[in-house]
């Protein structure tokens, strides 16, 4: 999936000369945490954030540093933390040259700029300006649909689907039976040696569409002694 597929189309922007009052009345009605900032010809400038709201004269929390840090730092950091404080144009607190994708760029590579620049959304362009805005709510909308999409299949298809997943995996064990499965409901047996295998074998059946259940009968040995730390009520021995 390409940021065109989830982006939002419709996207509410401030301009550089907003008044910081009206963006935060309009983020309030809007029930939105950010906004893409553009200029006259529809090109982005910057991103303004609640986090940028954050430190305010008029709720007192601006920044207050010891005389000694202040001196270090040099008037240029208090003159940019009083401009922070009470601003009263966008542009004067907004994030310029923000982070920005086009419709082609993939999900995953929107999720790393999302964990390497730790924001929330990001402009999408073309042709340099603003056609669009991706945010972890649209992943959240995408993954939803993903989630309850309706799933047809038999039995037998899903087991094969689950052989082909399995097989697919570097981490899953070649050596576990291909699981039953009755209406949907998915019996896993065979012999595991590691704990955390097994929850990612769990999961990875359960993502397989129509699969409706996971019965868990697998043994967990401990690889170098061989005594069983965990098996399915009922069974007995040493494997």
């Amino acid at each position: 999936m390409k940021a065109a597929d989830i982006m939002t189309s419709n996207v509410i922007t401030a301009s550089p000369d907003d008044r910081i009052s009206n963006i935060v009345a309009l983020m309030l009605e809007k029930k939105v945490s950010g906004l893409p900032v553009v200029d006259a010809e529809g090109s982005v400038v910057g991103m303004v954030t609640e986090g940028d709201f954050l430190r305010r004269a008029e709720l007192d929390t601006q920044r207050e540093r010891k005389r000694w840090l202040e001196f270090i730092l040099g008037p240029a950091k208090a003159a940019a933390d009083y401009v922070e404080a009470n601003a009263r144009r966008v542009k004067e607190v907004m994030t310029p040259h923000p982070v920005t994708v086009t419709q082609y760029t993939p999900l995953n590579d929107i999720v790393t700029l999302f964990e390497q620049n730790k924001i929330k959304r990001v402009p999408v362009t073309a042709n340099g300006k603003l056609v669009g805005i991706v945010s972890r709510v649209d992943l959240l909308r995408a993954l939803s649909k993903q989630i309850n999409r309706p799933t047809l299949g038999s039995d037998a298809s899903i087991r094969e689907q689950i052989t082909a997943a399995i097989a697919r995996e570097p981490w899953a064990p070649p050596y576990i039976p291909t699981p039953e499965v009755v209406d949907g409901v998915v019996t896993l047996r065979g012999t595991i040696f590691d704990a955390t295998v097994r929850e990612a074998l769990k999961v990875l059946i359960e993502s397989v569409p129509g699969v409706r259940e996971v019965h868990d009968r697998l043994i967990l040995v401990e690889p170098l002694s061989g005594v069983i730390i965990d098996q399915p009520e009922g069974q007995s021995g040493r494997n």
